[in-house]
């Protein structure tokens, strides 16, 4: 203990840093984070299937923005085969969307976020 009580180095802990410019330092952070998650919610992601016969556009936010579907995909007799296609596109697209998320906001190194 220092002579005047409390904890040595000054700052309880902080070793010293000075709390305002740790306050700083999170609110520049904060603003870099959103900055990043505005960015990331701009952005569209694609993802095709079966050679280019479905397309899906999806935005960073998740939302299902265009499905496209190749006129000669389409058969009356096999709706499952359609249906699996479209189901595997729209997955590909939402794991570039999460992949690119854990790219941009793990950078920030922040326990719990991710």
């Amino acid at each position: 203990m220092s002579k005047r009580g409390g904890f040595p180095g000054g700052m309880g802990g902080f070793g010293g840093m000075n709390l305002n410019n740790l306050m700083k330092e999170a609110k520049k952070m904060q603003a870099d984070m959103e900055k990043s998650q505005a960015e990331l919610a701009s952005k569209e992601f694609e993802a095709t299937a079966g050679g280019g016969a479905i397309s899906v556009k999806v935005s960073g936010e998740k939302t299902l923005k265009e499905i496209k579907i190749k006129p000669e995909v389409v058969d009356g007799e096999d709706v499952e085969m359609l249906e699996d296609l479209i189901l595997t596109c729209v997955n590909e697209a939402l794991r570039k969307v999460d992949s690119e998320q854990a790219a941009q906001l793990g950078k920030y190194n922040i326990p719990g976020l991710m």
